[in-house]
């Protein structure tokens, strides 16, 4: 190390020292967070030593990725979930015994949704008759087996394009959305169709950053589920269906092993009210009891 090097860092250590000495207030969280935050931030900064331009760069893309945000659209979520971030802090929070079912991210497309009879169609529009039809079927029980009767099994899905409602004005709105309530035996189930893998959005600043570092945008297909139940621990998870070839490189880095579901292809669906061949697609959910969890 030179006598400049040395300056330099002597000076960024008084620097760091400096910042972190004007971290006050009265919440410890907030100052074990910013601190901890400051930390890192400098480290980057010596470690990676970048360029005015560089930095300023950066700087420009926080900035076009907040004018990006809408009522409808958050892009921070979306850059959130592209680095991997939002499965991170998911993972961190959602500790539990290998009983239950894992966490895993809500993404940016949950909306109330329909209350709906077990049983219902969930799909209403163009991709009814285009689709591949679905059941979807399971139990809702605690980490025993115990079934759980009156729990809620929020539903949200992709058609069979990769569109959700609120992105294709030719789905009624609530389309391919449900709000089903489990029996005696925790049992619930719907008819749907089978969902496809889709991008993320494109067109703004995360995906010239996906564009940049050479990756795809890609998710494999997947139901989503928010499963609640009184004494239990709520769970908002994926099911991803098994064989889709983004299963291994999903862009939000959501795919867990337990979540992967393989339907079985049936000629006939009588006892479902179906008239032709359809998927049949099984996941229980087991949530953590309070008790278990605290």
């Amino acid at each position: 190390m030179t006598d400049e090097d040395g300056v330099r860092e002597d000076r960024l250590d008084a620097l760091l020292t400096a910042v972190l000495g004007q971290i006050g207030g009265a919440d410890p969280r907030l100052r074990e967070l910013t601190t901890s935050l400051v930390r890192h931030l400098h480290a980057f900064v010596r470690e990676t030593r970048p360029t005015e331009d560089e930095w300023l760069t950066g700087i420009d893309f926080l900035v076009r990725t907040g004018h990006t945000c809408t009522d409808r659209r958050n892009e921070f979520i979306l850059l959130s979930d592209m680095l991997g971030l939002t499965s991170a802090v998911d993972e961190v929070n959602h500790a539990g015994p290998a009983e239950a079912t894992p966490s895993s991210v809500e993404g940016p497309f949950h909306a109330p949704a329909p209350r709906r009879e077990n049983g219902a169609w969930i799909a209403e529009g163009p991709e009814r008759r285009r689709g591949q039809a679905m059941v979807v079927r399971g139990r809702v029980t605690d980490t025993g087996g115990t079934p759980i009767e009156g729990a809620s099994v929020d539903i949200w899905q992709a058609d069979d394009a990769g569109h959700y409602d609120s992105q294709d004005p030719a789905q009624p709105p609530g389309n391919l959305r449900g709000l089903f309530t489990t029996g005696a035996d925790g049992a619930y189930w719907f008819r749907s169709v089978v969902p496809s893998s889709y991008p993320v959005p494109t067109d703004g600043p995360v995906g010239g950053l996906l564009r940049a570092l050479g990756r795809h945008p890609m998710r494999p297909a997947h139901i989503h589920y928010r499963v609640e139940a009184p004494g239990h621990r709520p769970v908002t998870t994926h099911v991803f269906v098994a064989g889709d070839e983004y299963l291994d490189s999903d862009a939000a880095f959501a795919v867990k092993e337990e979540l992967i579901v393989t339907p079985v292809m049936r000629r006939e669906g009588e006892s479902y009210g179906l008239d032709g061949p359809f998927a049949d697609f099984v996941f229980d959910v087991r949530l953590v009891p309070l008790e278990v969890a605290l």
